[in-house]
């Protein structure tokens, strides 16, 4: 198997959402712009979010199988793809990609 970058590439936060729909919480989010993890044999690295690799677990076993092409030519290396989180109120949004 091939293994998998995985880069932060960009998060939102959306305040005003916050503000009037979520109950305050604590560390609802840890990662930043520019962090990286690496998926060895299509396993969720050690402290990568559990709610961001529901997300993202299917593209990255793809990638680590050696597929790829997502979606007939979206992204133009056929080895990764663009995806966010599922957090309404401040996605983050990752690069995953095959390293060799």
């Amino acid at each position: 198997m091939k293994n998998v970058k995985i880069t932060v590439k960009r998060i939102t936060v959306y305040n005003d959402l916050i503000s009037e729909y979520e109950n305050p919480i604590e560390h609802a989010c840890e990662l930043k712009v520019g962090d990286t993890f690496i998926s060895i044999d299509g396993q969720k690295p050690d402290g990568f979010c559990d709610s961001a690799w529901g997300v993202i677990e299917p593209f990255v076993k793809e990638l680590a199988l050696g597929g790829g092409n997502f979606y007939d030519g979206w992204m133009k290396n056929e080895k990764s793809a663009m995806l966010s989180c599922n957090d309404g109120f401040r996605p983050v949004t990752f690069l995953v990609e095959t390293i060799e």
